[in-house]
This record gives structure tokens, C-alpha cells and sequence, in this order.
């Protein structure tokens, strides 16, 4: 009866597992915390915490999944590791520079010998199982890096640097713990080294075959036009849970290398379909990730917090203050960075969703194998998820200030399309003090951008060269404002799952953007201004002589002072007090607070308008792009 009441009971211990990871996911982007210290905190109330309070926990992931367990979070690391795999561009890889290569080879290897001998001498780990946490200790999140880069606004390469790190790290962290596992499983099992080493090889061998052979399989078919769109993203789902079980079958525990090597052949594979697959698998691995963060932490006991101790703690130190500063400045000797750029980089390193998930994995694992020790993993990754997150969230502003590497303006804007227009408005938001730049593929079209000083881009956003040449960190906005508005929708859904929706913006397509003809407004950008206020039009009233004008609002000239003074103008953009840019749409008319600055775009003053009572005179760019005080 007990047992059918705890089975009864598993629909909604799994339901309230996943609607607590995606609340805690939600709240920390409302919040802007990294995701992975809400789900922590998430699984430790409804676990250990709960235990406490209530003499038994909430969710107990050991007694409620059984012998589920172990295959469910296998499965669910395995799905982490290909997307991981799936970042994995060599394109972009050779793009990333010189010191992004250093800080893998001889990066990697020196920061796992340096944290296995911190992990056997202050932890107090055996000799084996500190060799794989130093290896897993090897990667950076990615998922909590980009956040802290937008946080701390910081230039290009240093950026650049941290980010690519992150995303090639991952998945050698994860591989390099599982070949140091594979030698632990062989000689628990009475191996000897020998045999360790060549089933590793054959185990990798047969990972790398298989994970090759569904990538380029499912690259042929998919470019030969043999499965329908609609079914990619699912096949894709399907065959990385299959080449994860073949490969466990042929040889035990390479499934994890398969799937990681399959997310790097389909992402080298050239396909046109990789960015909604990439998305796909994204949401899939939020879900999953949000799931296992729960389910590992509610498996802490109140024992194994009890059981952190000085050594644990050093351990951690040696980690932030000694391994990572060593690892980084020996690596980087005579790179293109600064000093100022190797001690930030040097202190930088969150741990992130795949140290933790993976650690979680191995510590069943070698449970398993009769090695009790193993279950220390899961207290050790969490405290160096919650140090360095902690750590390095609270002091990568500061710190980036202090040695000059951050910006101090306003999230940057790009617009895509160059013409008398685009440039226009470039201008005239480099004039309120936030950062710019046009895009085209032509050349001969941005020199109107060159000639007003404005940064450019020249080539397509959409390509993969842009994507380690444009610094994303500093992009806060898009606006497309081409003559092609299918294009203009292309590229504001290409950038919207970055910058968020709310951010990209195109000009008007159609008067009447619900008639059939139009684009579906869910496969589009915001539509800038209003309805009908497309590229022709704009461009029309440019060459007529309308103009953009900032104007400064007070409690004298207030916003309903210019909506008179600009009747039949277009209201842009509003810049509030404290500096953040809001572009402006049909359903977001400005705020108009005092302090405000209001952007428009409309003909030259007619003699009767009256002057902002503002101590600040309009400013108008004229017709080549330069600023010049409005008479």
C-alpha cells in the first residue's frame, strides 16, 4: 500500500520537479541572477532543507525514481554534452584567436594537473577521482559567462576571449572526466593499466566513429531533402538518444564522447537548418537542465552538507586564487593581451551547468563501482558553482572599471542597412551618447556611415563571420531598416532569441500588417514608429528635408509641450534619465519624464514652434550625417 501510494505520488513529484526548474529559470531573468543559483537554491529546499524542517524531504530523488534514476540523468547529461558539441564551430574556433587556442592547449592541461593536486592534497580525494574533478574543473559555463559579459559591458577581445572559452571548454572538461572515469571503472574491475589505456582507445574510437557516422548520415539527409522541416529538429533529438544508448552498448560509458562528437559533426556539417536545430535542442536542454539541477541537489542529504569541511573550503581557494591565475598567465605569456586584459581573464572563471550536472552523473557512477568517495563530487561542484558565481558576479564590474576594460555607455545599437535614413538615425543615436554601428554587405553604401563617423560592419549579419566578428556583448538593440522587409524579418528573428524580442526592431512592411499579404507578426521584429511607416515612405520625407531632432524634456517643456510643437512627426526613440534607449512603436508611446530625451523625426522648425525651455537647444543632424545645432 505504502509502495502504490509513493508510486501514485511520482506524476506529481515529476510535475512540481519541472515547474520549479522553469520558475527558477524564470525568475532568475527577472531577477538577472544566473539561472543556476536559483534551480540550486530550488533543489535545496525541497530536499536537505526540507528534510530538516519536516523530517523528510519534499522530493527524494533516491527513493522516488529508484533504479531510474542513474539511466534519467545519464540520458539528460548526454543531451547537455551534444549541445554543447553543437557550439563547437572550427570556423569559428580558427576565428577566435591565438589566445583562446592557448587557454585550450596548454590551457586545459595544466588547470587539470593544477586542480587534481588541490583536489588530493586540500580535499582530500584519491589519487584517481582528483584526476577527473581536476579534468571536469577544466570548464568555464558559458551560460554564466555571456550574462556576466553583458553585466560588466567589457571591450571586445577580453570579452571575446572569456566567451570562446567557455564554449570550447565545456565539452573538453566533460570528455577529459570521462576518460579519467573510464580508467577508474577498468581497474575497480581488476584491470590493469594497459587495459585501462586500450579499452579508453577502443571506447574512443568506436564514440568518435558512431557520433561521425550519425552526423554525416543525418547531414546527407537532411541536405538531399529527405526528411521534411518540421521533423529535423525532432529526428535530431531522436538520433543523439539513440548513438548515447549504441554506443553505452558497444562499449560501456563512451556514450557520452559519441554524443559530444555528433554535436560537433552537425555543427561543422554546413547545414542550412543548424540555427533552428540549435534552438531546438537549446530549449530541450533547458528543460532537462532545469530538471537535473533540481533532482541533484535535492539528493544532497543533511550528511553531506555536515561533511564539507576546511579542506573542502581550501580546496575552493586554491581553485579561484592559485589554479586559475597559474593556468591563465602561463598560458597567455607573450599573447596580444594586455596585463590589465590577463588579470581579468585570470580571475574570471564560473563554473557553470555541465560542472555540476556531470559531477552529479560521475558521483552515481562511481557509488556504483563501490567507491563511496565519489558522492564528495557533488558537494565540491556546487561549491565552486556558488564561489565562483558569487565571487566573480559581484566583483567582474568593478573590477573591469577599475583596469578600464568596460564601457560606461548605454547598451549598443546596430542597424542593419545603410542609407541616407539609417544613417540619419545612426547619427543622431551616436549624438546621445550610445554606441552604434550600421551593417551592410555593400561597401560603396556604407560610406555615407564612414563619412559621418559612425562604426560600420561591413558583410552579412547572418553569416557565421559575423558571429566572432560583431561583439555581441555590446549589442543591446537591432534595427533593420533595409528595402527588403522579408529580409528585415529574417534578420530580427535570427537575433531576436539573443537580444530578446522586445529588442529587435524593422521598419514597416504594409500599411495594414494583419492583412493576408504581410509577414506573420511571429516572424518578424517589432514594427518601429507605426504601421506603414516603411523604407519608401522614410525615405520620401528624407529627401524632402525631414530631419532628426533630440529634444531634452523639463517640468517647463513637457511632453505634451512637443507633441504640439511636432505635430505629424514620427517619435523615434525616448533616452531616459538614465541613459537607457527605449525605440518606440504604435503600442509604446514615450514616457516623457523630466529628464528625458526624446528622439523624432520629422520637417525643419517652422518660425512659430517654440523653444524648449530646457537650457539645451534641439539637435539635428543634417543631410550628410554630421550634427549641427538646430537654429
Amino acid at each position: 500500500m505504502i509502495e502504490s501510494a509513493a508510486v501514485g505520488l511520482l506524476p506529481a513529484k515529476i510535475a512540481l520537479i519541472a515547474g520549479v526548474g522553469i520558475a527558477s529559470q524564470w525568475l532568475a531573468w527577472r531577477m538577472q541572477w544566473p539561472a543556476i543559483v536559483m534551480m540550486s537554491l530550488a533543489g535545496l529546499i525541497l530536499g536537505p532543507l526540507s528534510a530538516l524542517a519536516l523530517g523528510a524531504p519534499v522530493i527524494d530523488p533516491q527513493a522516488d525514481f529508484g533504479e531510474l534514476l542513474r539511466p534519467t540523468i545519464a540520458i539528460a547529461v548526454g543531451v547537455i554534452l551534444f549541445e554543447g558539441g553543437l557550439n563547437l564551430n572550427f570556423t569559428e574556433l580558427r576565428g577566435a584567436g591565438q589566445t583562446v587556442r592557448r587557454l585550450i592547449i596548454p590551457g586545459a592541461p595544466i588547470a587539470m594537473v593544477l586542480g587534481a593536486l588541490a583536489g588530493r592534497y586540500l580535499a582530500g580525494l584519491p589519487w584517481d577521482i582528483a584526476w577527473m574533478f581536476g579534468g571536469l574543473m577544466v570548464v568555464t559555463g558559458p551560460t554564466v559567462i555571456v550574462p556576466l559579459l553583458r553585466q560588466a559591458k567589457l571591450s571586445g577581445r577580453t570579452g571575446a576571449v572569456l566567451r570562446w572559452e567557455g564554449i570550447i571548454n565545456d565539452p573538453i572538461g566533460a570528455l577529459l572526466a570521462v576518460l579519467v572515469y573510464e580508467v577508474i571503472r577498468i581497474t575497480s574491475e581488476g584491470g590493469a593499466w594497459l587495459d585501462a589505456a586500450g579499452w579508453i582507445g577502443f571506447g574512443a574510437t568506436v564514440g568518435a566513429i558512431l557520433g561521425l557516422a550519425a552526423g554525416f548520415s543525418l547531414g546527407w539527409a537532411f541536405r538531399h531533402g529527405h526528411v521534411p522541416e518540421f521533423l529535423k529538429a525532432p529526428i535530431v533529438l531522436a538520433a543523439v538518444l539513440g548513438v548515447f544508448v549504441l554506443a553505452d552498448l558497444v562499449a560501456h560509458e563512451t556514450g557520452l564522447l559519441a554524443v559530444t562528437v555528433f554535436g560537433m559533426t552537425v555543427a561543422n556539417s554546413r547545414l542550412a537548418s543548424i540555427e533552428e536545430m540549435r534552438r531546438f535542442k537549446e530549449s530541450i536542454a533547458v528543460i532537462l537542465v532545469s530538471g537535473v539541477f533540481v533532482v541533484l541537489t535535492a539528493s544532497i542529504t543533511p550528511e553531506i552538507i555536515g561533511s564539507v569541511d576546511l579542506g573542502m573550503l581550501a580546496f575552493v581557494v586554491a581553485m579561484l586564487f592559485v589554479v586559475r591565475p597559474v593556468t591563465v598567465l602561463v598560458s597567455t605569456i607573450r599573447s596580444r593581451l594586455s596585463w590589465k586584459e590577463r588579470l581579468l581573464v585570470a580571475w574570471i572563471a564560473p563554473r557553470g551547468i555541465v560542472a555540476v550536472a556531470v559531477a552529479g552523473f560521475f558521483a552515481t557512477e562511481l557509488e556504483t563501482l563501490g567507491r563511496p568517495e565519489g558522492a564528495l563530487l557533488v558537494p565540491l561542484a556546487f561549491l565552486m558553482v556558488f564561489a565562483t558565481v558569487i565571487a566573480h558576479g559581484f566583483t567582474i564590474s568593478p573590477l573591469a572599471r577599475r583596469l578600464g576594460l568596460s564601457r560606461s555607455t548605454a547598451e549598443g545599437v546596430i542597424v542593419v542597412g545603410s542609407n541616407a535614413w539609417s544613417v540619419g538615425l545612426a547619427k543622431a543615436i551616436a549624438d546621445l551618447g550610445a554606441p552604434v554601428m550600421v551593417a551592410d554587405v555593400s561597401y560603396r553604401r556604407l560610406k555615407k556611415a564612414r563619412d559621418a563617423g559612425i562604426p560600420s560592419f561591413i558583410g552579412e549579419v547572418l553569416s557565421e563571420q559575423a558571429d566572432h566578428r560583431l561583439d555581441h556583448a555590446n549589442l543591446g538593440y537591432l534595427v533593420a531598416a533595409t528595402a527588403n522587409d522579408a529580409y528585415n524579418a529574417l534578420v530580427c528573428v535570427q537575433f531576436a532569441p539573443e537580444l530578446g524580442r522586445h529588442r529587435v526592431w524593422q521598419l514597416s512592411g504594409f500599411e495594414d500588417e494583419n492583412e493576408a499579404r504581410s509577414i506573420a507578426f511571429t516572424a518578424r521584429g517589432r514594427t518601429m514608429i507605426r504601421p506603414g511607416r516603411g523604407f519608401e515612405s522614410l525615405s520620401q520625407d528624407w529627401w524632402a528635408g525631414w530631419r532628426f531632432r533630440a529634444t531634452k524634456l523639463s517640468e517647463s517643456y513637457t511632453l505634451e509641450d512637443l507633441k504640439r510643437d511636432r505635430e505629424g512627426s514620427d517619435f523615434v526613440l525616448e533616452q531616459r534619465a538614465d541613459g537607457v534607449l527605449v525605440f518606440l512603436g504604435s503600442n509604446a508611446p514615450p514616457k516623457g519624464a523630466p529628464g528625458s530625451v526624446v528622439l523624432t523625426f520629422g520637417p525643419p522648425r517652422s518660425e512659430t514652434e517654440s523653444e524648449p525651455q530646457n537650457g539645451e537647444k534641439d539637435r539635428e543632424p543634417d543631410g550628410d550625417g554630421s550634427g549641427q545645432e538646430a537654429a
